[in-house]
């Protein structure tokens, strides 16, 4: 079983190609000029990597636009991952809230340097990590993170990459210039797409997001399972004494 899980693609998950325009109101920046297919989601996929976890997300096309030596710098890519129970419901600086549950690691990955933290809790600080080693690898970006292996539940999304900005978001604004990312709302979430394989619209109707993955608590379904066990196990002794009697 350990086997299996050190050399199995844990989770694989297609989303809709097109739909990198949030709502589908957003207007990208001109200035420098953005593809929709840099910023769109294709797939996310997680895997088992030593003592680690290894996610590949996959794009349209990779870009470019602020020329960084990484090879890729239109968008910021975020992975908020949920490993147990709780977690943090906040979607750190995006604008939208996890539907269901809590992260416990978010990754934020860009072509000028990336980082993975820890949150110990729904309001203390986060705790910083190794910084996740990132490589491109056709459309897609390969991603090493000191994520402990195993199988959750994720919520990912891709926002449009500004060096103007403290955390290398451009924020979705009613300006019209050439290197503003357009929108007709003014809380609207800063992800331009969201990994979303049924093509759920809610992550820009009302602020939430679904996680994908492994959703269920696992360790919550196993004390049921014994509690449950337990029930039977009371009654069976209930009923052996009765007919002893």
């Amino acid at each position: 079983m350990l086997w299996l899980l050190l050399t199995t693609t844990l989770l694989t998950v297609p989303d809709p190609a097109g739909d990198a325009r949030g709502d589908g109101g957003y207007i990208l920046p001109r200035q420098p000029a953005v593809t929709g297919d840099a910023l769109d989601l294709r797939s996310f996929s997680a895997a088992p990597q030593g003592e680690g976890m290894r996610f590949r997300v996959s794009f349209g096309q990779i870009g470019n636009p602020w020329n960084a030596p990484s090879g890729f710098s239109a968008g910021v890519t975020d992975i908020f991952i949920k490993t147990g129970p709780g977690g943090r419901p906040v979607l750190a600086d995006t604008g939208l809230r996890a539907r269901n549950g809590g992260w416990q690691y978010h990754l934020r990955v860009t072509g000028f340097g990336s980082t993975l933290q820890e949150a110990t809790d729904q309001e203390g600080e986060v705790q910083p990590l190794a910084a996740p080693s990132v490589r491109i690898e056709g459309t897609e970006l390969v991603i090493d993170a000191a994520v402990p292996a195993g199988s959750y539940a994720y919520w990912v999304t891709n926002s449009v990459y500004t060096p103007l900005s403290a955390n290398g978001v451009l924020r979705p604004t009613g300006g019209t210039g050439p290197a503003s990312l357009q929108t007709g709302r003014a809380d609207a979430p800063t992800p331009v797409d969201v990994l979303a394989p049924d093509g759920d619209p809610r992550a820009f109707s009302d602020g939430t997001l679904a996680a994908v993955g492994e959703t269920r608590d696992r360790a919550s379904l196993i004390l049921t399972g014994l509690g449950g066990l337990g029930l039977l196990l009371t009654v069976g002794a209930t009923v052996a004494l009765w007919r002893r009697r």
